[in-house]
């Protein structure tokens, strides 16, 4: 299985045309039809379903798309890698990174090493908890940014000096808003929008028993889109302080846990990782902001 041929099948799988696919890769149609064919041929499967005026993936073909998408990117990236041992005037830094407030202080590490290389580039994947530790596991991103709690026996780490305080956002207008905080009781009986990883970690230790009784009428990954639930009325999202604006021109408000519920904050790398030089200089920034 060739990187060139996965190549193709991936441009593919986006056009869902043949014709187009090949204009953009500069090669026949007949070229790419036949390559496509040698792939199904090798993995014994069929990839695609073919009509007149379009190309769709069977089943075996979104798996593939899963995989290639992995492995061109690891592909890349190695390249990237290599090309960058002899220079530090830019190069590639992946980062995996939670929706927090103490993102800041990274930032502020980034920007300082910009500074200096301004032909870095940063990418930055927001997720949750799992989907960033596989990426790290796989070797796809340099490092991750955490809150929610990690099984640091397992990765390399810094502390950053922040922690995220847990609470309820809702309208203004709501009879909850004049609380200077929500306990257990205030949440038991009211339509809840959890975070996914939340629920598997922080907060099911905070509710104890009581979390039995919560009535959970929706679950996210990121915070913003539960603005729109929490406006409507769909539900009370449980969520970080910071991330959503309730200032004087916001109709939302904020109201903190009590007991209080903060989250740490960890940046996180794999054990015995082999760091490109610029993330090696990007570390180093984040070890002396960390202190």
């Amino acid at each position: 299985m060739e990187i060139r041929v996965l190549r193709y099948f991936l441009e593919v799988a986006r056009e869902e045309n043949i014709t187009k696919a090949a204009a953009f890769l500069h090669v026949s149609q007949p070229t790419l039809s036949r390559q496509l064919k040698e792939l199904e041929d090798e993995l014994g499967k069929k990839l695609f379903t073919r009509s007149n005026y379009s190309i769709k993936l069977t089943d075996e073909g979104m798996l593939l798309r899963k995989r290639a998408e992995e492995i061109i990117d690891m592909v890349d990236k190695t390249s990237a890698e290599f090309k960058s041992l002899d220079e530090i005037t830019g190069g590639n830094i992946r980062i995996g990174c939670a929706e927090s407030a103490g993102m800041k202080y990274f930032i502020q590490a980034a920007h300082s090493l910009e500074k200096k290389y301004p032909n870095i580039r940063f990418h930055f994947y927001s997720s949750g908890t799992d989907a960033v530790t596989e990426r790290i596991d796989k070797g796809l991103i340099d490092m991750a940014v955490m809150v929610q709690k990690v099984d640091l026996s397992k990765f390399n780490y810094l502390t950053v000096p922040h922690s995220d305080c847990w609470g309820l956002l809702m309208r203004k207008d709501d009879p909850l808003s004049t609380r200077k905080s929500v306990t257990v009781n205030d949440l038991i009986h009211l339509p809840l929008i959890c975070s996914r990883q939340g629920l598997q970690e922080e907060l099911l230790d905070w509710f104890g028993e009581d979390f039995a009784k919560l009535h959970i009428a929706a679950t996210y990954d990121m915070l913003f889109n539960t603005t729109i639930m929490a406006r409507v009325g769909l539900g009370y999202p449980l969520g970080f302080d910071g991330l959503v604006n309730t200032g004087t021109d916001s109709d939302l408000c904020f109201r903190p846990l009590e007991p209080e519920l903060r989250s740490p904050m960890h940046i996180i790398w794999k054990k015995h990782q082999v760091f490109t030089p610029v993330a090696k200089l990007l570390l180093e920034e984040l070890k002396a902001m960390s202190g």
